[in-house]
């Protein structure tokens, strides 16, 4: 058994719902804007204060005088990026792992070895080609001794599940309409708890998931594919069918309001055990890899 808005309008997820998630809802537009234009004074503010300085260093020493320039350099670079709306999120490592068909050996692989964790959160994003039911491995995580030490799967008719050291927890997810969704899923060692989080919305949660046992360290996380050996024996069946992007692994549960704020491309994070990064991320079998930015639709999906 066993991570940017989409990239068209047409494809932005259903039922992202500002006002059901918990937590503060995002700043409105018009408060955004305003913050700007606040933080565009202040840094222009302080742009006049160091011309000032620098005009009054002119007969000082070389040195003040290069550091009063390189702050000066930095804040007018700063006040360029917030005058051209820059300020929404762009990240560094923009793209996105295609699998064009149902197989034994198209997959991601993660370069990073993972430590070990007594907590985690998982968010990706996702646009299911399955065509039906039996949605696939969107990613597994298998350790020596243990295939199966964290995975999500939809096999079948079976509704889709996750798996933390074999014991096994159903989602109430969705991928079925072969439209990007955003998907998250925390969880913690203490007492099993775990969240399933589809679009910024919760979806479900419960508890005695492999309660009490760490993740255990050192394994091989595989996109696409379901391991029933370390790195391996994958079965063309569990096998998903898609895109995945921005795949994100944190050491602790986010809030729901952070994962609002990914799903809506409002509050974007980076995992700080795993980001979504070109150099971490392989392709293998016939899995491309492309330029996608699935919150500014920079290329097509």
């Amino acid at each position: 058994m066993p991570l940017s808005l989409p990239c068209e309008q047409q494809e932005l997820p259903a039922r992202v719902n500002i006002s059901a998630a918990p937590g503060p809802a995002p700043a409105a537009p018009t408060a955004l804007h305003s913050r700007m234009d606040e933080l565009e004074g202040q840094l222009l503010a302080k742009v006049l204060a160091l011309e000032k300085e620098r005009a009054a260093l002119s007969h000082s020493g070389q040195r003040q005088r290069q550091e009063v320039e390189k702050e000066l350099d930095a804040l007018q670079d700063r006040v360029a990026e917030l005058e051209h709306g820059s300020s929404a999120f762009s990240p560094p490592d923009a793209f996105k792992i295609s699998i064009p068909i149902r197989n034994n050996y198209m997959y991601g692989r993660v370069r990073k070895a993972l430590p070990e964790l007594y907590a985690f959160t998982i968010c990706v994003w996702l646009r299911s080609k399955s065509g039906g039911t039996g949605q696939g491995t969107p990613f597994s995580y298998s350790v020596p001794g243990q295939a199966n030490e964290i995975v999500l799967l939809e096999s079948g008719h079976d509704p889709m599940e996750l798996l933390i050291n074999d014991k096994v927890a159903q989602l109430p997810l969705s991928l079925k309409d072969n439209s990007w969704h955003h998907i998250c899923i925390a969880w913690t060692t203490r007492d099993g708890l775990w969240s399933a989080y589809q679009d910024g919305e919760l979806r479900g949660s419960g508890e005695n998931l492999a309660a009490w046992h760490p993740i255990k360290p050192h394994g091989i996380l595989i996109l696409g594919q379901e391991q029933d050996t370390l790195g391996g024996r994958f079965d063309a069946t569990q096998a998903f069918v898609g895109d995945i992007a921005q795949f994100n692994l944190w050491d602790h549960a986010l809030t729901p309001a952070q994962v609002l704020g990914i799903a809506n491309c409002t509050g974007p994070l980076l995992g700080n055990v795993l980001p979504w990064e070109d150099k971490l991320v392989e392709a293998f079998g016939g899995a491309t890899k492309a330029t996608f930015d699935v919150c500014k639709g920079r290329a097509k999906a």
